[in-house]
């Protein structure tokens, strides 16, 4: 089922967090963040919404971090039910793509309801003091992938976070499959 998030709410504080990565590595919101700014992804391996842009999400992901943006992918999906997010899989994920940034695992899905994440993919920016700035989408793409030349929103937003310390005030909420939560 497809799901959009909230609009961002500017300024609230990054939760902070220590997630391990496939291999068993943890990796900290401070260890993550960036000198001009943090993008926290919630992505998972199965979502078509998520495969249809993983490789501009990556192309993205590394340009920012060249600006000074420190990128992290947590994955937060109930393996149980849907084995193919399992880590073993999500590190085949993150080499297949060559991921440039740490895709950590939130078995107890934890750092997702902290974070308010509701759909992959859903982006979280922030500024350098780890102030929210930007909720919105990769851009126009869909279950498909969008136009080539489609505007770059989330990179664009997060330049202008690198460089002003605020995001824009116009954003377009991400859509999604919704976060697969665990029976409680």
């Amino acid at each position: 089922m497809a799901v959009r998030p909230p609009v961002c709410d500017f300024g609230a504080k990054a939760p902070d967090f220590a997630l391990p990565d496939p291999d068993g590595r943890l990796f900290s919101l401070a260890q993550i963040a960036g000198p001009k700014g943090t993008l926290v992804m919630f992505i998972c391996n199965h979502c078509p919404y998520v495969q249809a842009v993983i490789d501009r999400i990556q192309r993205d992901a590394a340009e920012l971090q060249a600006l000074g943006i420190g990128v992290v992918a947590i994955s937060a999906n109930d393996v149980a039910e849907y084995p193919q997010d399992a880590p073993e899989h999500m590190k085949a994920e993150a080499l297949r793509h060559g991921f440039s940034f740490p895709y950590l695992y939130d078995e107890s899905q934890d750092v997702a309801r902290v974070y308010g994440a509701e759909c992959t993919p859903d982006f979280f920016g922030y500024n350098d003091r780890l102030e929210l700035q930007y909720r919105g989408r990769l851009d126009a793409s869909g279950r498909t992938p969008g136009d080539p030349g489609a505007k770059r929103e989330l990179f664009e937003a997060m330049a202008q976070i690198a460089r002003t310390g605020q995001g824009p005030q116009d954003q377009t909420a991400s859509i999604g499959c919704s976060i697969k939560w665990k029976t409680q």
